[in-house]
């Protein structure tokens, strides 16, 4: 792990606990700081108070589109935050409004945590 990787602050938003728990593992041993949230308002106020370099934010939590609500919530409450919607419905509807509220890019569950982990470091370097 680099000085400069761990510095990078990682917010996971996910009603799945288990997913969240397997991700943040994941990224923290990689040294990056991770933040947990398990709903849209929980996870403004963590980005809030910890000003992630990355949200991944999944668009399904305990409402359908809860995701696709939080993300301009997240995007105006930290300047200059990545946000990258996770989802396992891939629709070019959900795309085209996620890209228009201010994610950075969008993938597909189930997560592959090596194509995660690249897409991420490329968010945080300026990507």
């Amino acid at each position: 792990m680099s000085e400069t990787q761990a510095r990078y602050r990682l917010l996971v938003v996910d009603d799945e606990v288990e997913i969240c728990n397997f991700v943040k593992s994941f990224f923290e041993c990689r040294g990056f700081r991770v933040f947990q949230a398990y709903d849209g308002d929980d996870a403004v106020l963590q980005a809030t108070r910890e000003n992630p370099h990355v949200v991944l934010l999944d668009v399904r939590m305990k409402r359908p589109e809860e995701g696709l609500e939080t993300l301009p919530r997240i995007v105006e409450a930290v300047k200059g935050v990545k946000v990258v919607l996770t989802t396992a419905v891939d629709d070019d509807e959900s795309r085209e409004r996620a890209r228009a509220h201010g994610a950075v890019d969008y993938v597909t569950k189930p997560l592959v945590l090596e194509d995660l982990e690249a897409m991420v470091m490329k968010q945080v370097r300026g990507g």
